[in-house]
């Protein structure tokens, strides 16, 4: 992907290796986003911050000033730091043109980078369940190191692979503006909300996709990007990671989509561009 190293995102809020989790609490039943099958034997956590969002207020503690970046940080990850910042600046900055379409203000959010554990407006985040957004303080929070992970453990490198992680998490922001998320509270019954969970975190992939588009036609995209993004989203389906963590498929169990529902779901979003096809 075509992107400026020298990129400073003024919405990124550097927390790696500041110790920010003194003190912190547990909090409220919280869901996480994706790949929690590493450190969590057997647990798959769902994608995005249900209830609890609404019912928790946002941390007023350090969290809330952006701080630079650690001195024992690596000259690669600051770079990949940079990277997030370019990529959640740029997909906001899409959005901010999409909504105003529609007559709509886009409120931004910000990114957190952290190391190991966060405290977070939902609850103690964890880097072992991987990237996650809340909705009480409309944050994404992602440790680097899950790259890493979504490479070498998942079979899904690439800087687009990482753009696309951003990007649905980024969707997931676009769902609590517009009220979807909220309209998740009121289904009732565990079938009913793993429909939901499934719907949700579908919408966010193809949310995902309608910003890749807007990447190809600002000469942004470089040969092999869209297959990575793709091959990040078919990595991350429930039946590829219960193949992998537990050698069976179990579907009655699935919160975020197979894997070719969710390349599915990023296609459609990549080859319209529209937000509407992501209802």
């Amino acid at each position: 992907m075509r992107w400026d190293p020298g990129h400073r995102s003024n919405d990124v809020i550097d927390q790696r290796g500041s110790g920010g989790m003194a003190g912190a609490g547990m909090g409220a039943g919280v869901v996480f986003w994706l790949l929690s099958r590493f450190g969590l034997p057997g647990l798959l956590v769902g994608g995005v911050i249900l209830a609890a969002s609404y019912f928790l207020s946002p941390s007023s503690s350090s969290e809330q000033r952006a701080v630079g970046p650690a001195s024992s940080t690596s000259n690669a990850e600051d770079r990949t730091a940079r990277f997030a910042g370019f990529v959640l600046d740029d997909a906001q900055d899409t959005w901010q043109r999409l909504f105003a379409e529609r007559g709509q203000r886009y409120a931004p959010a910000k990114l957190v980078l952290f190391t190991e554990a966060t405290r977070s407006g939902c609850g103690v985040g964890s880097a072992q369940v991987g990237p996650f957004y809340c909705g009480a303080d409309q944050r994404v929070y992602i440790d680097l190191s899950f790259f890493h992970a979504l490479e070498r453990r998942f079979g899904a490198p690439g800087d687009f692979a990482q753009a696309y992680v951003i990007a649905h998490e980024v969707g997931h922001h676009v769902q609590n503006l517009l009220g979807a998320t909220r309209q998740r509270q009121l289904v009732r019954g565990r079938e009913g909300e793993r429909t939901a969970s499934i719907q949700l975190e579908l919408q966010a992939d193809c949310y995902a996709g309608v910003w890749a588009h807007s990447t190809g036609q600002r000469n942004l995209l470089e040969a092999g990007d869209i297959e990575e993004g793709l091959h990040a989203a078919a990595a991350v389906g429930d039946d590829t990671l219960q193949r992998q963590s537990e050698g069976q498929v179990t579907p009655e169990t699935w919160t975020h989509g197979s894997s070719e529902q969710r390349v599915a779901a990023f296609q459609r979003g990549y080859r319209s561009g529209k937000m509407e096809d992501c209802q």
